[in-house]
């Protein structure tokens, strides 16, 4: 079922109502910041429930440090400094 924007999938419930699903959508957001895509409530053996949640993914910006300032682009930068940043020696990270 679809509620408030977010996809509900109850699991072994029986009789789970929209009302239940608005519980589980707002137990979940008191604990994520990012908008959630969907809700998965699942009864287990034991007598209790699973919440499992998938969030949209945010945009962001990436940042670097380069030449003693962080930039998220480089396209105000004038063209010494877009030189600088092209001529860097760029290190590879090696994981064993």
């Amino acid at each position: 079922m679809m509620i408030d924007g977010v996809e509900v999938k109850a699991v072994g419930l029986e009789n789970f109502t929209e009302e239940e699903a608005q519980k589980y959508i707002d137990y979940v957001r008191e604990r994520v910041t990012t908008p959630l895509k969907s809700v998965r409530v699942k009864l287990c053996d034991d007598g209790k429930v699973d919440v499992e949640y998938n969030a949209r993914g945010e945009k962001f910006e990436r940042i670097r440090r380069i030449t003693g300032y962080l930039v998220g682009t480089t396209d105000r930068w004038n063209n010494a400094k877009k030189s600088e940043e092209h001529e860097r020696v760029k290190h590879n990270v090696l994981v064993g």
